[in-house]
């Protein structure tokens, strides 16, 4: 009996205040499908960190003998034979290194023509202005330092180039975007709350008087805030599932379909369903947690019961 007299007082509640409701769930749903969004940001720049750090390469540039005339580092002359042996056999000590990899000018040329080879300055490049180098893979992409300390400034060395500088601005970018989604949601959260906290007050206001007759007849406190506390609980479930389905279907059109980006940027490692289904339950949880909490508070201090 008491448990359909709270249902039917949360079907009352939810009529009534039918507009605010609605705006209660619309904002719920924007704010935990930042909140969703943001998470799996921050999973995908993870994940792109581990799939590119794993790939990148120290290169050590070695000077030719156009680098003595516009670089210091050069200035005693295009790289030797022996100091190319000496280079290599001191890399294949070092304990950080996994492998080493000599590119002659001819292989940097060529390379350089099969990526840049339309474009009107290739045309102006020959061989004998490429660099030779060294390409090495870290057991640890993180100890590059150890490697550009060793060979920075070296005889024969031009520069030591750290690849992950490339991605790094990639990854600042995608950081700064996840860091406005969290502000966003942390504005819409706001406006979730007080939403919810205007319509619990409405909702009681609207019913004083049939909480002042169950104060009469000794009902207790939890049970007199029941209904409204449900109300809003229900209004957030509501709002998590709508934002559940955002995350799924944007997952869907942004990867999978739609922009197609898995097609388009195939170097690209999405994260999987299942790294967005697994932060449903978190999403629906909050949905249902927090008005309810909310809705608690707000009537302690509003009902004084």
């Amino acid at each position: 009996m008491r448990a359909q007299f709270v249902m039917s007082e949360i079907g009352v509640g939810l009529r009534r205040n039918l507009t605010m409701t609605f705006a209660v769930i619309v904002s719920v749903a924007l704010s935990l499908a930042l909140f969703g969004g943001a998470l799996l940001m921050r999973e995908q720049v993870s994940t792109m960190k581990d799939f590119w750090y794993d790939k990148v390469n120290v290169s050590i540039f070695l000077c030719n003998k156009n680098d003595a005339e516009t670089s210091p580092q050069c200035s005693k002359g295009a790289v030797t034979t022996a100091q190319k042996e000496q280079i290599e056999a001191d890399l294949k000590k070092m304990d950080v290194v996994d492998v080493v990899h000599h590119e002659t000018a001819e292989q940097a040329y060529k390379h350089y023509r099969e990526q840049y080879g339309d474009t009107p300055i290739a045309s102006t490049i020959t061989p004998d202005q490429m660099q030779e180098s060294f390409r090495v893979k870290l057991d640890d992409p993180e100890k590059y330092k150890v490697v550009a300390t060793a060979f920075a400034g070296r005889d024969g060395v031009q520069s030591v180039q750290d690849q992950r500088n490339i991605l790094e601005n990639l990854f600042s970018l995608m950081n700064g975007m996840n860091v406005a989604a969290i502000f966003v949601m942390g504005l819409m959260l706001v406006i979730a709350l007080m939403l919810i906290v205007n319509t619990v007050r409405v909702s009681a206001f609207s019913r004083r008087r049939e909480t002042g007759i169950m104060r009469l007849v000794g009902a207790s406190s939890f049970y007199i805030q029941m209904p409204f506390i449900m109300e809003a609980a229900f209004a957030g479930l509501l709002g998590g599932v709508v934002a559940s389905v955002m995350l799924l279907v944007g997952r869907y059109f942004l990867i999978d379909h739609g922009l197609a980006l898995s097609e388009k940027m195939q170097l690209v490692n999405f994260i999987g369903w299942d790294a967005v289904i697994t932060k449903l339950p978190l999403v629906l949880a909050i949905g249902l947690l927090m008005p309810a909490v909310a809705a608690f508070i707000a009537l302690r201090k509003y009902l004084k019961v």
